[in-house]
């Protein structure tokens, strides 16, 4: 089979010769920890997701790089000191960054936000001038060669690159903030119910060039709705919200031959999982494990009603030999058995993890694979 076949299979739940290799990608921190156990930068060097640092030897996914966030973007530049800078975002947000690493990816903590632009629909109606799905740069420039390149790929194919479009909450999140986004469910249902119609139809606008010229494998709603105990929407809000939507987009791709639609949150989103399915998505990652999301549980709970990535716990990783092993035979192997399942680490790798570990955990996951474990 070839990556592309072994992809779809896997998340539809037939029969394959192994799982997709996958992994989510590392932290800066870790990427300066595994140079100076000895790894050479041109072995760690590119996109995690498109299967690229070649001592992972993982497999290539692609991704459309279409630009679905606002045109022209907000970002400007507020005020600078040695230590941060203060700046609008291109979505409008107001943020502080700490400066130090982040030329190399290393920053030693998240950005602080301190605004962000939407409050009413007024402000709503300003932020939507910046979403013409028709504005040419939403388009790569070199869009006929791409289609030629995607003809008779032998790997899976991604509308919008992770995070490209992002997902309903994300992206209302992006414009009030979680905090007034929470209360705005319920103080301006109405406001919220007209921005994600729009989005919905933004959302089809802009693909369907792409869909009618294109076979796309797959599309990942990041949504990133949930923390260590549950959702930050609860079910009814879910229900209201975001199922309606979710359902619509899912059967517009599959209407276009799309097989693959995944929901990427971290957190515990269990609660949550009965309406995901409902709403069409087919796959769901990345089970945090210190969030309690245990693919084994959720196996036995809805069988084959959605496929899993991820999962394995970014902790064991970080302790010895033994740890990892038992961590991969209680998860990875009954999975085996169901389908439907591509192992991988639970969000991106911290530095607590060594290269010898994660090297360790990558032969072992082939190994398994493989049947030689």
């Amino acid at each position: 089979m070839n990556s592309r076949e072994r992809f779809i299979s896997t998340i539809n739940f037939k029969k394959t010769d192994r799982y997709p290799y996958f992994e989510l990608g590392i932290w800066g921190q870790t990427y300066e920890r595994w140079l100076k156990e000895g790894l050479k930068e041109e072995e760690l060097a590119g996109d995690w997701f498109r299967g690229e640092p070649k001592f992972a030897r993982l497999d290539r996914r692609e991704f459309i790089r279409l630009n679905m966030g606002p045109l022209p973007g907000f970002y400007r530049v507020l005020e600078e000191t040695d230590r941060y800078i203060l700046y609008i975002d291109n979505w409008g947000e107001k943020r502080r960054s700490l400066k130090e690493g982040a030329e190399r990816g290393t920053s030693l903590s998240m950005d602080t936000f301190l605004d962000f632009f939407v409050k009413d629909r007024e402000d709503f109606l300003e932020m939507k001038k910046h979403f013409d799905p028709e504005n040419p740069e939403r388009y790569p420039q070199n869009w006929e060669n791409l289609k030629e390149e995607w003809k008779n790929r032998d790997y899976p194919l991604y509308l919008t690159e992770n995070c490209g479009f992002a997902g309903l909450y994300w992206n209302l999140r992006q414009m009030f903030g979680t905090e007034y986004l929470s209360y705005a469910f319920f103080d301006q249902p109405n406001l919220i119910h007209e921005i994600l119609d729009f989005m919905v139809e933004f959302f089809m606008k802009v693909t369907e060039r792409v869909l009618a010229e294109v076979e796309v494998d797959a599309f990942t709603f990041n949504e990133d709705f949930a923390y260590k105990t549950g959702p930050l929407i609860s079910p009814k809000i879910y229900k209201e919200f975001f199922l309606p939507r979710h359902r619509r987009i899912c059967d517009y791709l599959y209407s276009h031959g799309v097989k693959v639609i995944e929901l990427d949150s971290d957190g515990n989103t269990e609660v949550l999982l009965p309406l995901i399915i409902e709403a069409g998505i087919n796959c769901h990652w990345p089970l945090e494990a210190a969030a309690g999301m245990d693919a084994v549980k959720l196996r036995r709970i809805y069988g084959k009603d959605i496929a899993f990535i991820g999962g394995i716990d970014k902790r064991e990783l970080a302790k010895d030999k033994k740890a990892i092993e038992e961590e991969l035979k209680r998860k990875v192997l009954p999975l085996l058995e169901t389908g439907g399942y591509i192992p991988a680490v639970d969000h991106t790798v911290p530095p607590e993890v060594s290269l010898e570990n994660f090297i360790y955990y990558l032969n072992l996951k082939q190994k398994i694979a493989e049947g030689k474990f």
